[in-house]
C-alpha cells in the first residue's frame, strides 16, 4: 500500500482507506477507536485526533501487508487476530485505546525474532 493512495490534499482521506480495504468509512471510524461521525464532517476529519488514528491505522497495515500479501487479509489480522502478550486483544483493540505504538512494536519485534 502507497501512502499517497489514502490521502487527499495532504491529509488521509477515510474514503480512500475504505475502499482499498472493501468496507466503509463508518467501519474505518470504528476500527480506529472513533464515532462515526468523527469522518462525516470534514473539520472533524481533519482533526488531529482522527488523522492521527488514521494515520496508525495505516502505518499498521504497511508493516503487516508483506506477511499476509494483500491489504485485505492485513486488515483480517488488524481485526481478529490475539496478540500474544496483550491479554488477548487485538491490534485493533489496541489501536483502539490509543496504544499504536505498542502493536507497532510488537511487529517490529516479531520481524526481528523475538517474540512477545
Amino acid at each position: 500500500m502507497q501512502i499517497t493512495d489514502f490521502a487527499e490534499g495532504g491529509q488521509f482521506e477515510p474514503r480512500k482507506i475504505a475502499t482499498v480495504l472493501r468496507t466503509s468509512a463508518e467501519e474505518i471510524a470504528m476500527t480506529v477507536g472513533l464515532g462515526k461521525d468523527a469522518l462525516q464532517r470534514r473539520t472533524r476529519v481533519q482533526s488531529d485526533k482522527t488523522q492521527r488514528r488514521l494515520r496508525e491505522l495505516v502505518e499498521v497495515l504497511n508493516k503487516v501487508e508483506p506477511r499476509f500479501g494483500t491489504e485485505l487479509m492485513a486488515y483480517a489480522w488488524y481485526r481478529s487476530e490475539p496478540l500474544p502478550g496483550f491479554d488477548g486483544r487485538t491490534a485493533m483493540q489496541l489501536v483502539q485505546e490509543g496504544k499504536a505504538q505498542q502493536v507497532l512494536e510488537y511487529i517490529d519485534a516479531v520481524d526481528a525474532g523475538i517474540y512477545a
